[in-house]
């Protein structure tokens, strides 16, 4: 089933909400150092960093809450999976940082949620 009206493309819906997410990162000084990075192990949506603090983030973007809040769709199993990512983001890039923050962005039509240090 494609995109309708009432039920948005999810690439696009993912894309936008990443956008967005970006954006609430570089209003509050951050650089962002990488989006939709992909290895075999799977994709870290974006990773950010300010002074030595290295945030890595997963988006979570939904046109409604029918299905709950996008926050809740990162389980256990991703979150194990986003810290193996992480440790192998950092590896490959050797960007030097004191601190590794895991955040979660929950993107519900235009509004930007974001729960610092989620695990």
């Amino acid at each position: 089933m494609g995109p309708t009206p009432d039920r948005p493309d999810r690439r696009l819906l993912g894309a936008v909400g990443e956008g967005l997410a970006a954006e609430w990162y570089r209003a509050r000084g951050f650089e962002v150092l990488d989006r939709n990075w992909r290895c075999r192990l799977g994709e870290i949506d974006l990773v950010c960093r300010s002074g030595d603090l290295l945030v890595i983030c997963e988006v979570k973007s939904r046109s409604s809450d029918s299905f709950g809040a996008p926050v809740e769709a990162v389980t256990l199993a991703k979150r194990r999976r986003l810290r193996r990512l992480g440790t192998r983001w950092l590896a490959e890039h050797r960007v030097r940082c004191d601190r590794v923050r895991f955040d979660v962005v929950s993107v519900l039509g235009d509004r930007v949620g974001v729960v610092e240090d989620a695990f």
